[in-house]
């Protein structure tokens, strides 16, 4: 995969600006008023200061002969907001996902303004974490999804895996030869009785106890797993909201005393909490940037 890149001024993660004083503050204040007209926020997308600009990006409202210039701005903050703006074109959106800085791409993957060819796109792109975003998105078409199954990367499999909604993959991914796109399946919840106990039987000890955190099982399927070889499985079902009274009573006894202890301790939340997350948009924490520690490409 090619180096990841954040171009932009200067004032790109922290918002800065060179023009200050009460006009700045008054300009951004018009910007962001509702009242203000379109003829207006068409002006103000040409304005000095970045962080007007960037709250002219950010209106649904802005007219479209203003997002196509900050569509193109050097201030990546701006093209974010563009990116991010529901409001913005198929033609803002498909130049924004190529754009050179990640955190302006990723923003294009949670943009419910996207269509299928701007997830085509996204299908085909180099950064590894673009294809991820889209590989988590529920509305996916089926020709793209079935190309995601054939990603070269593992975790871009793993995270179609987990949640897909096509009946499709997941029987393309529980063939998967990588452990973890197996184990993404294992904690799809829209997998059936039978291919969760297939994966009940997988030789890979992680696959075995992310589906027993992960979703509700068959009687024997859970009498097989209450004496499953591996402590970390029996652990993870010792503590699972998924696992009824008397699997837990028995794993109480379980000869492992960890084991044993976390089932006899374990006071699992009533009702069952989600289990598959959102799709990670790229949000960046304010005074973040490319020396982030979390910030490398992934």
């Amino acid at each position: 995969m090619g180096k990841q890149q954040d171009v932009g001024g200067p004032d790109s993660h922290s918002g800065s600006d060179t023009t200050t004083g009460d006009s700045a503050d008054a300009r951004l204040a018009l910007a962001q008023d509702p009242a203000t007209p379109q003829m207006t926020l068409f002006d103000l997308a040409s304005d000095p200061s970045a962080v007007v600009r960037k709250a002219v990006a950010a209106r649904a409202d802005a007219p479209a002969q203003a997002l196509r210039p900050l569509a193109r701005d050097h201030d990546r903050q701006v093209r974010e907001a563009v990116a991010r703006n529901p409001s913005a074109s198929v033609g803002n959106l498909l130049r924004l996902v190529k754009d050179a800085d990640r955190w302006v791409r990723w923003a294009v993957a949670g943009n419910p303004a996207c269509d299928e060819s701007v997830r085509r796109v996204m299908s085909e792109a180099s950064d590894k974490e673009l294809r991820g975003l889209l590989a988590e998105t529920r509305e996916l078409e089926p020709e793209l999804a079935a190309r995601l199954t054939e990603d070269v990367s593992p975790e871009v499999r793993e995270r179609l895996a987990t949640h897909t909604h096509d009946p499709d993959v997941i029987i393309a991914l529980m063939a998967d030869r990588t452990a973890r796109v197996r184990k993404g399946v294992a904690r799809n919840p829209r997998t059936t009785a039978e291919q969760r106990s297939a994966l009940a039987q997988d030789p890979v000890v992680d696959v075995r106890a992310a589906l027993v955190r992960s979703v509700e099982l068959a009687e024997a399927d859970l009498e097989r797993l209450v004496n499953d070889r591996s402590v970390q499985v029996r652990l993870a079902m010792a503590t699972s909201e998924f696992i009824p009274p008397h699997i837990r009573q028995a794993l109480g006894r379980d000869p492992d005393g960890m084991v044993a202890d976390a089932a006899r301790d374990s006071r699992p939340a009533s009702g069952s909490s989600p289990v598959i997350r959102a799709p990670r948009i790229g949000h960046r924490r304010s005074g973040t940037g490319p020396d982030r520690p979390d910030g490398a490409a992934r």
